[in-house]
């Protein structure tokens, strides 16, 4: 398992266990993490699992692609930089102390 810690927008921290192979929206979905609503259930084809990633793990996580940047157009006060779809992020072993920042709204 992989500890993934949640940062509401209020700063309430959440660190849960998500099993490798999951999405960090799938984890935050299954242990009922606010934040996150994901409508569309991880097909990007919405914004509102969209989450900024903390600077220091920004550039450890696979790159975004076409797809997922086009729908983060969509997202509440986007970080051209920090702002990842969580369903597009698959937990890896290597992730274990990711923090993911919440944004104040979903759109």
């Amino acid at each position: 398992m992989v500890k993934i810690i949640y940062v509401e927008h209020g700063g309430t921290k959440h660190e849960i266990e998500v099993e490798p192979g999951l999405t960090v929206m799938e984890g935050a979905r299954d242990n009922n993490i606010p934040g996150i609503e994901a409508d569309c259930g991880g097909a990007c084809a919405c914004s509102t699992c969209h989450a900024y990633i903390d600077e220091a793990w920004v550039d450890r996580l696979p790159k975004i692609d076409e797809m997922e940047e086009d729908m983060l157009d969509f997202a509440w006060q986007p970080n051209p930089r920090t702002s990842r779809l969580t369903c597009q992020v698959k937990v890896s072993e290597d992730m274990d102390g990711l923090i993911v920042q919440l944004p104040e709204k979903q759109i």
